[in-house]
């Protein structure tokens, strides 16, 4: 592997550990640096929504409120890179508590990316959250 496909696999798994923490801290300005302007990111296989990164926003704005604690664990991160194109698919591991000390419960699946490189970096142009399991 040349030094060239290293530093672009550390910019992904940065730009992934990015997405998690904009997520679990709900920094929604963070979130829109794992972004393209025109991306489109699609969570309703875990029951989200669909739509812009804009419209994506507003609705986890108003469901994350709902939780006391979030965690995204991304791992096993599968990347294909391709000039100036890559795909990547990672494994998440979610355990999140209501608000009020209510119940706990914990989830995964996985995150499918198509990144772009674009003059800020790498950036996702697509998002399909592959929901595999809950234990609520």
């Amino acid at each position: 592997m040349d030094l060239e496909t290293l530093a672009d696999r550390l910019e992904i798994t940065d730009l992934l550990s990015r997405y998690a923490a904009a997520v679990d801290r709900q920094d929604w300005d963070k979130y829109r640096t794992c972004f393209t302007d025109d991306a489109f990111i699609d969570y309703t296989a875990a029951g989200g929504e669909k739509g812009t990164v804009e419209e994506v926003i507003a609705w986890m704005n108003t469901t994350m409120a709902m939780f006391s604690m979030t965690q995204h664990l991304i791992s096993n991160e599968e990347v294909e890179i391709n000039g100036d194109t890559a795909t990547v698919r990672a494994m998440f591991y979610n355990p999140m508590q209501f608000a009020d000390d209510g119940p706990r419960f914990f989830c995964g699946g996985w995150y499918n990316h198509e990144l772009v490189r674009t003059a800020d970096g790498w950036r996702s142009k697509s998002l399909f959250e592959e929901f595999a399991w809950t234990t609520m």
